[in-house]
Protein backbone atom coordinates (compact mmCIF):
# COMPACT_ATOMS: atom_id res chain seq x y z
CA UNK A 1 0.00 0.00 0.00
CA UNK A 2 1.18 3.43 -0.80
CA UNK A 3 1.13 6.60 1.52
CA UNK A 4 0.51 9.69 -0.89
CA UNK A 5 0.58 13.29 0.36
CA UNK A 6 -2.03 15.51 -0.84
CA UNK A 7 -1.10 19.06 0.04
CA UNK A 8 -1.50 22.65 -1.08
CA UNK A 9 -1.30 26.20 0.33
CA UNK A 10 -4.52 27.88 1.81
CA UNK A 11 -7.73 28.35 -0.48
CA UNK A 12 -6.55 25.88 -3.06
CA UNK A 13 -9.26 23.47 -2.64
CA UNK A 14 -7.71 20.21 -1.16
CA UNK A 15 -10.98 19.28 0.29
CA UNK A 16 -12.80 19.37 -2.77
CA UNK A 17 -9.77 17.70 -4.64
CA UNK A 18 -10.18 14.78 -1.54
CA UNK A 19 -13.56 14.46 -2.54
CA UNK A 20 -13.18 13.31 -5.53
CA UNK A 21 -10.55 11.11 -4.34
CA UNK A 22 -13.58 9.50 -1.53
CA UNK A 23 -15.97 8.94 -4.08
CA UNK A 24 -13.25 6.61 -5.95
CA UNK A 25 -12.91 4.83 -2.19
CA UNK A 26 -9.54 6.31 -2.07
CA UNK A 27 -9.21 6.74 2.11
CA UNK A 28 -8.20 9.62 2.83
CA UNK A 29 -6.71 11.18 6.33
CA UNK A 30 -7.61 14.81 6.64
CA UNK A 31 -4.79 15.71 9.19
CA UNK A 32 -6.11 18.78 9.73
CA UNK A 33 -9.50 17.70 10.88
CA UNK A 34 -7.56 14.66 12.56
CA UNK A 35 -5.16 17.78 15.05
CA UNK A 36 -8.13 19.21 16.12
CA UNK A 37 -9.32 16.18 18.03
CA UNK A 38 -6.31 15.40 19.70
CA UNK A 39 -6.00 18.93 21.53
CA UNK A 40 -8.37 17.44 24.52
CA UNK A 41 -6.17 14.26 24.65
CA UNK A 42 -5.33 14.52 28.15
CA UNK A 43 -1.49 15.12 27.56
CA UNK A 44 -1.73 17.56 24.61
CA UNK A 45 -4.37 19.57 26.91
CA UNK A 46 -1.32 19.79 30.01
CA UNK A 47 1.17 20.62 27.47
CA UNK A 48 -0.85 23.47 26.08
CA UNK A 49 -2.34 25.08 29.01
CA UNK A 50 1.13 24.99 30.63
CA UNK A 51 2.25 27.12 27.50
CA UNK A 52 -0.64 29.20 26.84
CA UNK A 53 -2.64 28.92 29.96
CA UNK A 54 -6.55 27.41 30.57
CA UNK A 55 -7.74 30.24 28.09
CA UNK A 56 -6.92 28.49 25.25
CA UNK A 57 -9.63 25.69 25.82
CA UNK A 58 -13.42 26.37 26.73
CA UNK A 59 -15.30 25.13 30.06
CA UNK A 60 -15.88 21.77 28.08
CA UNK A 61 -11.64 21.34 27.49
CA UNK A 62 -11.96 22.47 23.53
CA UNK A 63 -9.10 24.06 21.93
CA UNK A 64 -10.99 27.67 20.84
CA UNK A 65 -9.44 27.54 17.70
CA UNK A 66 -9.65 30.59 16.41
CA UNK A 67 -7.45 32.25 19.23
CA UNK A 68 -4.81 29.50 18.86
CA UNK A 69 -4.96 30.29 14.80
CA UNK A 70 -4.04 33.76 15.89
CA UNK A 71 -1.76 33.01 18.67
CA UNK A 72 0.33 30.49 16.31
CA UNK A 73 0.05 33.06 12.86
CA UNK A 74 1.37 35.38 14.72
CA UNK A 75 4.33 34.47 16.71
CA UNK A 76 6.44 31.80 14.87
CA UNK A 77 7.57 30.10 18.20
CA UNK A 78 4.38 29.55 19.04
CA UNK A 79 3.96 27.49 16.14
CA UNK A 80 7.04 25.83 16.59
CA UNK A 81 5.63 24.33 20.14
CA UNK A 82 2.68 23.86 18.92
CA UNK A 83 3.76 21.66 16.22
CA UNK A 84 6.28 19.64 18.36
CA UNK A 85 3.44 18.72 20.43
CA UNK A 86 0.59 17.49 17.80
CA UNK A 87 2.64 15.93 14.75
CA UNK A 88 4.23 13.40 16.75
CA UNK A 89 0.62 12.32 17.86
CA UNK A 90 -0.45 12.95 14.96
CA UNK A 91 1.82 11.03 12.82
CA UNK A 92 1.24 7.98 15.22
CA UNK A 93 -2.64 8.03 14.87
CA UNK A 94 -1.97 8.50 10.95
CA UNK A 95 -0.03 4.99 11.40
CA UNK A 96 -2.82 3.37 13.16
CA UNK A 97 -5.41 4.49 10.96
CA UNK A 98 -3.28 3.35 8.10
CA UNK A 99 -2.18 -0.21 9.48
CA UNK A 100 -6.19 -0.84 9.21
CA UNK A 101 -6.33 -0.02 5.31
CA UNK A 102 -3.54 -3.00 4.13
CA UNK A 103 -5.61 -3.57 1.69
CA UNK A 104 -6.27 -0.60 -0.07
CA UNK A 105 -3.78 0.13 -3.33
CA UNK A 106 -3.14 4.10 -1.91
CA UNK A 107 -4.18 5.90 0.90
CA UNK A 108 -4.10 9.90 0.98
CA UNK A 109 -2.30 12.00 3.75
CA UNK A 110 -4.25 15.48 3.08
CA UNK A 111 -2.15 18.34 5.26
CA UNK A 112 -1.60 22.46 4.73
CA UNK A 113 1.92 22.23 5.91
CA UNK A 114 3.52 19.07 4.65
CA UNK A 115 6.44 20.16 2.98
CA UNK A 116 7.03 22.55 5.73
CA UNK A 117 7.15 20.09 8.62
CA UNK A 118 9.18 17.46 6.43
CA UNK A 119 6.89 14.72 6.52
CA UNK A 120 6.44 14.47 3.09
CA UNK A 121 9.67 12.28 3.16
CA UNK A 122 7.69 9.98 4.93
CA UNK A 123 5.74 9.30 1.98
CA UNK A 124 5.33 7.59 -0.71
CA UNK A 125 4.57 10.72 -3.33
CA UNK A 126 3.08 14.17 -3.52
CA UNK A 127 -0.18 15.53 -4.78
CA UNK A 128 -0.16 19.56 -4.99
CA UNK A 129 -3.19 21.25 -5.39
CA UNK A 130 -2.64 24.94 -7.19
CA UNK A 131 -4.55 28.25 -8.10
CA UNK A 132 -3.55 31.51 -7.96
CA UNK A 133 -2.58 33.64 -5.39
CA UNK A 134 -5.57 35.92 -6.37
CA UNK A 135 -8.35 33.53 -6.56
CA UNK A 136 -6.96 31.37 -3.09
CA UNK A 137 -7.50 35.02 -1.41
CA UNK A 138 -10.85 35.41 -2.98
CA UNK A 139 -11.83 31.88 -1.59
CA UNK A 140 -10.60 32.41 1.88
CA UNK A 141 -12.18 36.25 2.28
CA UNK A 142 -15.52 33.88 1.44
CA UNK A 143 -15.12 31.02 3.40
CA UNK A 144 -13.42 32.13 6.63
CA UNK A 145 -14.65 35.84 6.29
CA UNK A 146 -10.70 36.85 7.37
CA UNK A 147 -9.40 40.41 6.54
CA UNK A 148 -6.48 40.34 3.81
CA UNK A 149 -4.00 41.57 5.90
CA UNK A 150 -4.85 38.05 8.04
CA UNK A 151 -4.80 36.10 4.93
CA UNK A 152 -1.54 37.51 3.62
CA UNK A 153 -0.16 36.88 6.79
CA UNK A 154 -0.93 32.97 6.38
CA UNK A 155 0.13 32.81 3.20
CA UNK A 156 3.62 34.01 4.42
CA UNK A 157 4.16 31.45 6.54
CA UNK A 158 3.65 28.23 3.95
CA UNK A 159 6.54 27.76 1.39
CA UNK A 160 5.51 29.21 -2.31
CA UNK A 161 3.69 27.53 -4.44
CA UNK A 162 6.48 27.38 -7.38
CA UNK A 163 8.32 25.33 -4.49
CA UNK A 164 6.06 23.16 -4.17
CA UNK A 165 5.19 22.44 -7.47
CA UNK A 166 8.71 21.77 -8.59
CA UNK A 167 8.76 18.72 -5.43
CA UNK A 168 5.53 17.23 -6.75
CA UNK A 169 4.73 14.19 -8.37
CA UNK A 170 1.64 15.34 -9.56
CA UNK A 171 -0.17 18.80 -9.49
CA UNK A 172 -3.36 19.48 -10.00
CA UNK A 173 -4.80 22.83 -10.98
CA UNK A 174 -7.63 23.95 -9.28
CA UNK A 175 -7.74 27.89 -10.37
CA UNK A 176 -11.46 27.92 -11.71
CA UNK A 177 -11.22 26.37 -15.89
CA UNK A 178 -9.81 23.32 -15.34
CA UNK A 179 -11.87 20.25 -14.64
CA UNK A 180 -10.95 18.37 -11.33
CA UNK A 181 -12.22 14.90 -12.21
CA UNK A 182 -10.20 14.46 -15.30
CA UNK A 183 -7.23 15.37 -13.51
CA UNK A 184 -7.71 13.43 -10.53
CA UNK A 185 -8.88 10.29 -12.78
CA UNK A 186 -5.59 10.18 -14.62
CA UNK A 187 -3.70 10.56 -11.32
CA UNK A 188 -5.21 7.97 -9.69
CA UNK A 189 -4.80 5.74 -12.88
CA UNK A 190 -1.01 6.60 -12.93
CA UNK A 191 -1.16 5.60 -9.17
CA UNK A 192 -2.78 2.08 -9.72
CA UNK A 193 -0.47 1.71 -12.92
CA UNK A 194 2.46 2.16 -10.90
CA UNK A 195 1.56 -0.32 -8.06
CA UNK A 196 0.40 -2.74 -10.57
CA UNK A 197 3.99 -2.58 -12.28
CA UNK A 198 5.75 -3.06 -9.26
CA UNK A 199 3.59 -6.02 -7.86
CA UNK A 200 4.66 -7.82 -10.99
CA UNK A 201 8.10 -7.44 -10.71
CA UNK A 202 7.28 -9.83 -7.55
Amino acid sequence: MKKIGITGNIGSGKSLVCSIFEVLKVPVFFADKEAKKLYGNPDVYEKMVKYFGKSMYNSNKEIKTKVLAKKIFNQPEAMHFVNSVIHPALHHRFESWAADLQSKPYILYEAAILYETGYDKELDGMIVVTAPEHTRIERIMQRDKLSLKEIKSRIARQWPEEKKILLADFVIQNEGKSLLIPQVLKIHRDVINEISKQNSHF
